[in-house]
C-alpha cells in the first residue's frame, strides 16, 4: 500500500480511535471491518509504508561515520539517549525532539517517543507472549490489588486470533507458565544458542531455552500484501517487506480497504468532550500540529490508544463539574504507576569456541527463558 485515501471530512462518525500505533490499528480495523464509518486521529505526521522508510535499504558506509549518532542528534535528544535506543542516524527520525517535546521530571524517567503514523508498531521489539491463568490468578492468590475479571480461558480465542492475523513465530513448549500459540516456524537458534540451550537442559531442571516468540512473518504461510522476514535486522528503520507486524503494514490498510476510515494524520486530541445529561462521551477536541486551528470532532464510540502515558493525559485534560480531576479519575489514579517500555533488561556472555561455524542472517531476536519460578 502506497498511500491511504482520505474521505471527505465531516463533522460527525460512528467511531472515533486516537492513535494508530498497535491497538490503535486494531481499533480501526474491527470497526470499520464491522461497518462503522470511523475516524483515525494521529497527532503526528504522515508515513506512507515502504515509501517513507528512507534508511531501511542503506549500508554502514552509507552513513557518515557508519551511523554513529552525530553531535547534533545527541543534543536533540538528551532524555531519550539515556535508553540507549534513539541515537543511530537510521533510525533517530522516529522519535521527538526532546528540545521540542519537553518533560518535566522530579525523578529520573526515561521515556523514548515517536509522533507519525503507525506509533511504536514501528519502534517495538515485537515479541508476543500470552499471560497464563498463573498471571491471571495471582492477585486472587497472593490477596492483593483486583482480582482479575477475565481467565486464560476467556483470552485464548483472541490470543488466536490476533497470532494468526500478524503472524509470530515460536515453538509450543506446553508449558504451563507460557501458553503454546498459533505459531510460525521459530526461528533458527545459532550453534551457540543451541549449545547453550542444551546445556541448561542438563543441569538446570524446569529451565527451557527457546527462540524469543517474534511477530514476524517465518514460513510460507500467506499474508496480504506481507512476505516473510529477510533477516537483515534493521527493523527498526521500516521493513519495507512488511515481514514484522505494523499497522502500516497491516492493520491501517485492511481499515482503508473497507473505505470506511477518514485518516487525519497532524492531528493533536486533547481533550474527550462529555454530556452531563446523557452521561456519555461525545467526542473530541483537536488541534492542528500545522496550522494550530482547532476542531471538534463527535462519535458514538471513541477508543483512545495513544499509547499508556498521551492517553492518560487526554484524560487529566478531560475536566468537568462531573469529573473535575480527569475523566475516570474518580480514584485519582490517572498519572500514577505508569511506566515506560524497559530496553537491555536482560543478559549476555561470550562463548569460546565454535569457530568452525557460521551463521548466515541477521536475526532479529535472541533466546528466550520462561520463568520457572513463582
Amino acid at each position: 500500500m502506497s498511500k491511504f485515501y482520505y474521505n471527505e471530512e465531516q463533522e460527525s462518525y460512528d467511531a472515533i480511535v486516537v492513535g494508530t500505533g498497535i491497538s490503535g490499528g486494531w481499533a480501526a480495523k474491527e470497526l470499520c471491518e464491522a461497518g462503522l464509518k470511523t475516524l483515525v486521529l494521529e497527532r503526528g505526521r504522515m508515513v506512507k509504508h515502504i515509501e517513507d522508510y528512507e534508511t531501511a535499504n542503506m549500508d554502514p558506509w552509507d552513513f557518515p561515520n557508519a551511523g554513529e549518532p552525530t553531535k547534533e542528534i545527541i543534543a536533540q535528544q538528551p532524555k531519550q539517549n539515556r535508553t540507549g535506543y534513539t541515537t543511530n542516524q537510521a533510525s533517530h527520525m522516529w522519535f521527538v525532539n526532546d528540545l521540542k517535546h519537553p518533560y518535566n521530571e522530579t525523578k529520573r524517567f526515561d521515556w523514548m517517543r515517536g509522533y507519525h503514523l503507525g506509533g511504536r508498531s514501528l519502534q517495538w521489539g515485537r515479541q508476543s507472549y500470552r499471560l497464563s491463568d498463573i498471571d491471571f490468578e495471582a492477585n486472587k492468590k497472593e490477596g492483593i490489588a483486583v482480582d482479575w475479571p477475565v481467565r486464560y480461558k476467556d483470552i485464548a480465542p483472541w490470543y488466536d486470533k490476533v497470532e494468526e492475523y500478524i503472524g509470530v513465530s515460536g515453538e509450543n513448549l506446553g508449558l504451563e507458565q507460557l501458553p503454546d500459540g498459533k505459531f510460525l516456524p521459530m526461528m533458527e537458534l545459532n550453534c551457540v544458542e543451541q549449545e547453550f540451550r542444551e546445556k541448561v537442559a542438563e543441569n538446570f531442571d524446569g529451565r527451557v531455552v527457546t527462540a524469543g516468540r517474534t511477530a514476524h512473518i517465518t514460513g510460507t504461510k500467506q499474508f496480504d500484501g506481507r512476505s516473510k522476514c529477510q533477516f537483515r535486522n534493521r527493523c527498526i528503520r521500516g521493513c519495507p517487506f512488511g515481514a514484522y507486524f505494523s499497522s502500516l503494514s497491516s492493520t491501517l490498510p485492511a481499515a482503508e480497504a473497507t473505505g470506511n476510515m477518514t485518516l487525519r494524520p497532524d492531528s493533536i486530541v486533547h481533550e474527550v468532550m462529555y454530556d452531563p445529561n446523557t452521561k456519555k462521551a461525545t467526542g473530541v477536541k483537536v488541534i492542528d500540529a500545522n496550522t494550530k486551528e482547532t476542531f471538534e470532532f463527535k462519535a458514538k464510540v471513541i477508543f483512545l490508544c495513544a499509547s499508556a502515558i498521551a492517553s492518560t493525559s487526554i484524560l487529566m485534560q478531560s475536566k468537568s463539574e462531573t469529573f473535575p480531576n480527569g475523566m475516570g479519575n474518580a480514584s485519582d489514579q490517572l498519572g500514577r504507576n505508569i511506566m515506560d517500555h524497559q530496553l537491555q533488561v536482560g543478559a549476555s556472555g561470550k562463548f569460546d569456541g565454535f569457530d568452525d561455524k557460521y551463521y548466515k542472517g541477521r536475526k532479529p531476536s535472541g533466546i528466550y527463558i520462561p520463568r520457572f519460578r513463582n
